[in-house]
């Protein structure tokens, strides 16, 4: 035998060996779908991300749990009831029962079916009931979320080759890419978030799929698409996969989605930065922001330059950026439906992000910021050092970041209240003080901003003297 005979002896010992480990896997189900699965008059599976992730190695810390069957919905719905099941929600024209357990596990059943879109619609405009198991994993998106799971004979039903494609680390659709993206264009978004959250590779064929149905995200509900993007924002938080983020959104560039859905940031694509400070164009700069950033900001560091763009085709510089990206970004946020706290912080965090970056603002002007700044400082500071690691790929502290928390401690020490509630004197004070009520929330914060500068002058006298000027000095 020679050498390529002995590799592929091997390459088949190998993939025998997997496969019987495989079978010998048993997806671990709760007592409850055990009982649901006996009771049913045909076999019951369990289908999709929960068996998926199993396969691939991922904890079930609380699995969602699609499971499929051949058998009518009202068969179901009885064994369900027999063994302590509360029916939520029954579809019959989708074949779909919604079920919740007596631990409150929830399930949702899907009748075997195929389904026929009009072209990029989420929502299929016919369906088929079918006793076929692989027409059912054709109406899927792919193949690694068409492994079944026979609950009662403990075993894996594989019509597409999904195992493997698991094994690979890889995301290929279960029809041809031009079918299955042209069918939902939700799935355009689905598979950078699945990408990412998995650690997965969409195979050539998907990735060119998705590029030649970009534009069919533009049939897909803002809502959903700011839903998708913010699971892509927080992909991580899935797994444990530290990139996941910059791995989606990398997907969603590469497949031309990002120009539909986001198209203000994506202009940055090429626009290069000084070289100085920047080893990354505007949108590259963007992706690694996100992706440096915590989870609460992720949105605002995506698009805390947006405005660098706009600027740059106006202006053919980035200075005004600061000032420009806010509208900008309340803009979008506001087109896919965002909510509106989140709008309005995600502008505020894009509108400050450049406070100080050269380390020139003095130290006066430094405290003013700290305390007119002071509900958003903590976010605002995570933004300014993912702003600065995805500069250069430098994980060390931020000097602005460094300086204002210097400055910051010496306020404390010295007293400085950085809330109104921490002032020496209050509203009733003030009152009594012969201060309008319509005057006095304004009063109280230049009192704030007062003892900004010096914290020993928050005492009661000095905050009262202090008025007495604020009064001569007002017209």
């Amino acid at each position: 035998m020679n050498f390529f005979g002995i590799a592929i002896f091997f390459e088949i010992c190998y993939n025998d060996f997997t496969e019987f480990l495989t079978i010998m896997k048993k997806l671990p189900v709760p007592e409850n779908f055990m009982k649901l699965a006996s009771l049913c008059p045909f076999p019951l599976y369990a289908v999709g991300g929960s068996v998926r992730d199993f396969l691939a190695g991922f904890p079930l810390a609380r699995p969602d749990w699609d499971i499929a069957a051949a058998g009518r919905e009202d068969d179901l719905i009885a064994a369900a009831r027999k063994c302590g099941f509360s029916v939520k929600s029954v579809y019959k024209n989708t074949g779909t029962v919604k079920l919740k357990d007596e631990g409150g596990e929830e399930y949702e059943f899907t009748r075997f079916r195929s389904d026929k879109y009009v072209r990029g619609t989420h929502t299929p405009s016919e369906i088929t009931f079918t006793d076929d198991m692989e027409v059912d994993a054709r109406r899927r998106d792919f193949c690694a979320n068409a492994v079944y799971y026979d609950v009662k004979a403990e075993r894996f039903c594989d019509p597409l080759g999904g195992i493997a494609d698991i094994e690979k680390k890889i995301l290929r659709t279960v029809k041809p890419a031009r079918e299955v993206f042209g069918e939902d264009g939700l799935r355009l978004m689905r598979l950078a978030r699945q990408s990412a959250e998995l650690g997965f590779s969409p195979d050539k064929e998907a990735l060119q799929g998705a590029a030649e149905h970009s534009t069919l995200i533009r049939d897909i509900s803002p809502e959903r698409i700011y839903k998708e993007l913010c699971l892509i924002l927080h992909a991580d938080e899935k797994h444990g996969f530290r990139e996941a983020p910059y791995r989606g959104l990398d997907i969603l560039r590469k497949t031309g989605v990002l120009k539909e859905i986001l198209p203000e940031l994506a202009l940055g694509d090429g626009m290069k930065q000084r070289s100085d400070f920047h080893d990354h164009d505007v949108l590259e700069h963007s992706l690694r922001c996100a992706m440096y950033a915590p989870k609460e900001i992720r949105i605002a560091a995506l698009l805390h330059d947006v405005g660098k763009p706009f600027c740059f085709l106006r202006d053919g510089k980035y200075h005004l950026h600061a000032e420009e990206g806010p509208r900008i970004a309340a803009e979008i946020l506001s087109r896919l439906k965002a909510p509106k706290k989140v709008i309005q912080e995600t502008a505020e965090l894009v509108r400050l992000h450049m406070r100080d970056y050269d380390l020139n603002m003095k130290e006066s002007k430094v405290r003013t910021e700290i305390v007119t700044s002071y509900p958003l400082l903590e976010k605002l500071f995570a933004l300014k050092q993912a702003d600065f690691s995805a500069c250069k790929d430098n994980l060390s502290v931020a000097p602005s970041v460094a300086k204002w928390r210097g400055i910051i401690e010496r306020m404390k020490e010295e007293g400085v209240p950085f809330t109104v509630k921490q002032l020496a004197v209050n509203g009733k004070d003030l009152q009594e003080y012969g201060i309008p009520p319509e005057q006095i929330g304004n009063v109280l914060g230049d009192l704030l901003l007062y003892c900004a500068l010096d914290g020993r002058r928050n005492n009661r006298d000095s905050l009262l003297k202090h008025l007495n000027q604020i009064k001569k000095d007002t017209p």
